[in-house]
């Protein structure tokens, strides 16, 4: 092997050993690692800055700036053609400016632009409407997903300012365990430790007035699994007390398209004689499901749990004077 390709594969296990060590390592201790002499890292490391975004810290530490490291990715059409559904969705769901998403989806585009020019050009005008002016502009929104994918990513607490319903705004720590788009209400939650109560609590990114990154490490547990935390969620809320059986009754006008997609991983169904649907499903809290149900009208009945459909029941009632009905 050349020196030429020693030094290349050198600076590709500097940034292996870089990226499995987001705090960040010596020189010495990257030089033992490699079996080279000091010597030979500090020489690398000037050519390693050129190519790789690093941060120098007042210890001497060095490490990936990972906010601006760029992602090496290889991807079929049909991946490259999910990657485009999965953000599109994301456009068309959220009302807030983002231009990371518009500029992942142009970089696409680029990528399949010998392929697949249709598609290339389509993936394009997408990212042209992603980043269009008329999108809500949030700064303070953006700026906090800037920090909270960082701080999950390299597992570092922050210290947030959440503002409540009432207007009331609160300092925590946070340890940032899962972030989670929510179509519904078109927002953004994370979920993690949270100190004061310490225990697992949700925010809505939204709120959240301040943040700031702190030094402070954390360590999510082995055992936290978000597909089990959402089981039996609707949307965004889960609760540790056992699900509640929901009951609906579809009637037959609605029934097909109820059928056409699966609304949650429990669900079941049973077909009834005159054609109506009786639609079942375990739920953390029903309360979620509201603007859903109300969404069918008429055409959709909750007959389990009482306290829901007694909910719906009061609902109706005030509908009926608002539209001046006896």
């Amino acid at each position: 092997m050349s020196r030429a390709e020693n030094k290349t594969q050198r600076l590709l296990k500097i940034e292996e050993l870089l990226l499995a060590n987001p705090e960040g390592l010596s020189q010495a201790e990257i030089a033992r690692r490699l079996d080279v002499h000091r010597s030979v890292i500090h020489r690398n490391l000037d050519d390693f800055q050129k190519i790789y975004p690093t941060i120098v810290q007042e210890d001497g530490r060095i490490r990936l700036d990972r906010s601006a490291y760029r992602l090496k990715l290889e991807i079929s059409l049909d991946e490259a053609m999910a990657l485009h559904l999965a953000v599109r969705l994301l456009a068309t769901r959220m009302d807030k400016h983002n231009p990371h998403a518009a500029t992942a989806l142009c970089k696409l585009g680029d990528a399949l632009e010998r392929v697949a020019p249709r598609i290339s050009r389509h993936i394009k005008k997408s990212a042209d409407a992603m980043g269009e002016a008329d999108l809500r502009q949030d700064p303070n929104f953006l700026r906090t997903l800037e920090v909270l994918t960082r701080a999950w990513a390299e597992e570092r607490m922050v210290r947030v300012w959440h503002r409540k319903e009432s207007g009331q705004v609160s300092e925590y720590l946070f340890s940032p365990y899962f972030i989670e788009p929510y179509a519904i209400g078109q927002a953004v939650h994370v979920i993690g430790y949270r100190d004061p109560p310490g225990a697992l609590r949700t925010f809505k990114v939204e709120r959240i007035e301040r943040i700031e990154l702190t030094p402070q490490k954390y360590v999510i547990p082995q055992d936290f699994d978000p597909g089990e935390l959402f089981r039996y969620a609707w949307g965004i809320w889960f609760t540790e007390e056992e699900p509640i059986k929901v009951t609906l009754k579809f009637s037959p006008n609605v029934a097909p398209r109820v059928l056409e997609t699966r609304w949650h991983r429990t669900e079941q169904v049973e077909h009834l004689a005159d054609g109506s649907l009786l639609w079942h499903a375990l739920i953390a809290d029903p309360q979620e499901m509201m603007p859903w149900i109300r969404g069918w009208g008429a055409s959709c009945e909750v007959l389990q749990p009482e306290g829901l459909r007694q909910t719906l029941i009061q609902e109706v009632c005030k509908m009926t004077r608002v539209y001046g009905i006896e």
